[in-house]
């Protein structure tokens, strides 16, 4: 019996040193691992910071931790300094590393209203960032606008006939049978308009205009949703606007110069093959 519990203490204590030695030796592989792996010191937030937050008001809510270079995020910050007097654009969550680009200067985050001049009207109109100049309109700028439609039933009174007698309506000018519908179309419609308010739903990531440049910063990211933009129209050119973006659709494209207007016209599927590598 002495024997017995002689054997099962000696098993206990042989297994106890067994895990000791398993535990040293990965201890001692991960120890290998990591001083063979450069670690560098980030920003790390600890407690969410709410979009539009000074940067002067986050400093104990993110903390410098080590990690390895490869999992550092391009743009993590190791200080705040750099980002004095700018807010942040998003919300900032828990265990994130602390990015640059995840701040922006107070002008963007309020709306910088333009002057409506004396005799115009102000509409807004919402486009998704594809049709607007991918979302990098800013307040000042000049766009030409696109209007395109889809098919029109064209409807109305007849005002001639055909030789067998089936009635006519007139389209733009041209006599077609009543049941004819018209074709997809796009055109400029409007040029030089003046963008008096840019509004997003969500804001985009930011980064800075080239120094010494009197550019304004540029968008890096184009915002998830749709952006109200307002224009400045006299009312004719209101109404043009206005019909299309609501039975059609409306695209715009920043205008820097004069543009040349001669080839312009109603594009459909059949025009812009017309003459196409001549």
């Amino acid at each position: 019996m002495k024997r017995r519990a002689v054997g099962i203490f000696a098993a206990i204590a042989m297994a106890g040193f067994g895990t000791i030695l398993l535990v040293l030796f990965v201890r001692d592989a991960e120890g290998r691992a990591v001083a063979g792996e450069l670690r560098v010191s980030v920003l790390v937030v600890q407690q969410e910071i709410p979009s539009g937050t000074p940067v002067e008001l986050i400093g104990d809510k993110v903390a410098l931790e080590e990690v390895p270079a490869k999992v550092k995020t391009e743009g993590a910050l190791e200080e705040l300094t750099e980002l004095e007097g700018l807010l942040t654009s998003v919300d900032l969550l828990p265990g994130e590393q602390v990015l640059a680009a995840r701040f922006v200067a107070p002008d963007l985050l309020t709306s910088t209203r333009i002057p409506v001049p004396a005799g115009t009207l102000e509409v807004t109109i919402s486009l998704d960032p594809a049709r607007a100049v991918g979302g990098t309109l800013f307040p000042g700028d000049r766009v030409a606008v696109f209007s395109s439609f889809e098919p029109f039933e064209i409807g109305g009174a007849p005002v001639g006939e055909t030789p067998d007698g089936d009635p006519l309506v007139e389209i733009d000018g041209i006599l077609v049978p009543i049941d004819t519908k018209t074709p997809n179309a796009t055109r400029m419609v409007l040029e030089d308009v003046l963008v008096t308010n840019v509004q997003v739903e969500e804001l985009p990531i930011v980064q800075e205009g080239i120094e010494g440049s009197s550019t304004p910063s540029r968008r890096a990211l184009a915002p998830s949703g749709n952006l109200l933009v307002s224009l400045s129209l006299d009312p004719a050119d209101a109404e043009r606007l206005l019909f299309t973006a609501e039975h059609g659709s409306v695209w715009l494209g920043r205008q820097t110069t004069d543009l040349d207007l001669e080839d312009t016209g109603v594009q459909t599927r059949g025009r812009i093959y017309e003459d196409l590598f001549r």
